[in-house]
């Protein structure tokens, strides 16, 4: 088995970490441990280990490794430590370095949180309608009366659905 970090000599130390119940391996030849750490666990860098080699000297690089988040005092050693940052305004703090490496993690560099059924459907329904409406004024617009004709129907149809108006 080759190592994670090098991808060239053998690995001999295995890493194996579970979080919240995901299971993540790392597996390094000894001159990679050594320059990780992975001895001394004070010193080992779990964020560059799963994030990719680099990613941890990248934020540190682009950000500075004096700043301090100044909602929780959360520093570049603190995120190299644990492999994740302190607060929501540690993304703005050291947001110039974490772009690259979220990206290469995520869908986006934008979080948009856990929104609960019942609002997300009542939300995509007024984003539905508010685009129907558009587009059958534009067809009234444009003299298009079978499209507009179908969009109405449509607009009725979702206005049954939510049990009234949905209000824009």
């Amino acid at each position: 088995m080759l190592c994670s970090a090098c991808k060239e000599k053998t690995a001999t130390v295995h890493y194996t970490k579970i979080d919240g119940g995901q299971m993540h391996k790392v597996d390094l030849c000894e001159d990679c441990a050594k320059s990780k750490g992975v001895s001394d666990p004070t010193n080992f860098s779990l964020a560059d280990m799963l994030l990719g080699l680099g990613a941890a000297k990248e934020v540190e690089q682009s950000s500075g490794s004096e700043v301090k988040c100044p909602k929780c005092g959360f520093t570049h050693a603190d995120f190299k430590k644990a492999g994740r940052l302190g607060c929501a305004a540690c993304y703005q703090t050291f947001s110039e370095g974490l772009d690259s490496l979220l990206k290469t993690m995520h869908k986006g560099t934008r979080h948009v949180g856990k929104v609960p059924v019942a609002l997300r459907q009542a939300r995509d329904l007024k984003d539905r309608m508010e685009s129907l409406q558009k587009s059958l004024a534009k067809a009234i617009e444009e003299e298009d009366f079978e499209t507009a004709a179908l969009l109405r129907d449509e607009i009725k149809q979702l206005t049954g659905q939510a049990g009234g108006p949905v209000k824009p």
